[in-house]
């Protein structure tokens, strides 16, 4: 009898594993540098804006002025408007500037221009009498709530905001236009 030839067998060569792909960080210094610049210089503008309203400064008309403008825009009860329009902008401005509740802060900005929009129409887009720098504003406001403030704010020591995520952005934007809405339908 012959024995049964033992074959033996080369471990086949691996195929090169692939090499993972690098992924950009989420958030780089140059990242969050960029949101700490818009978060900044949008939120002292809405919060100065805001201050014109509540406090008459920076040349604003204060509430009494402020509240006339808001009944002869259609609204009903022209100095409580004001001050819910003061309080919003000023609020929420402070809150994007130091990258506080970043979601919310952002949507209160977007509810408040969406009413500066539909106040001011939409007979031009340039100004003096367009639109685009209320819609330049409302469209940052809107991406600072969906893409978070980045390292540098104070939402990153509050555990639910801590690692930012779209869905927070995404109903903080949607209640801002819901809310906005609903304080539009009011309006004459």
């Amino acid at each position: 009898m012959t024995s049964p030839s033992v074959a033996t067998t080369k471990p086949q060569a691996a195929a090169p594993a692939a090499q993972p792909t690098a992924v950009p960080a989420l958030s780089t210094p140059a990242h969050d540098a960029g949101l700490l610049l818009l978060r900044l210089v949008l939120g002292l503008t809405m919060a100065a804006h805001g201050s014109q309203k509540l406090f008459g400064w920076f040349g604003g008309g204060g509430i009494s002025g402020t509240g006339q403008f808001f009944t002869a825009s259609g609204y009903p009860a022209g100095d409580a408007m004001a001050v819910l329009a003061g309080l919003t902008e000023t609020l929420g401005g402070l809150g994007l500037a130091v990258g506080l509740l970043t979601p919310l802060a952002g949507a209160a900005v977007v509810g408040t221009l969406i009413n500066a929009i539909a106040v001011h129409g939409a007979g031009s887009f340039f100004a003096p009498e367009g639109i685009e720098y209320e819609l330049l504003l409302t469209a940052s406001a809107a991406a600072l709530a969906l893409t978070g403030p980045g390292r540098y704010a104070v939402d990153r020591f509050l555990p639910v905001l801590r690692s930012h995520r779209l869905a927070h952005g995404a109903l903080a934007v949607a209640l801002g236009v819901v809310l906005a809405g609903a304080l539009l339908l009011v309006r004459n």
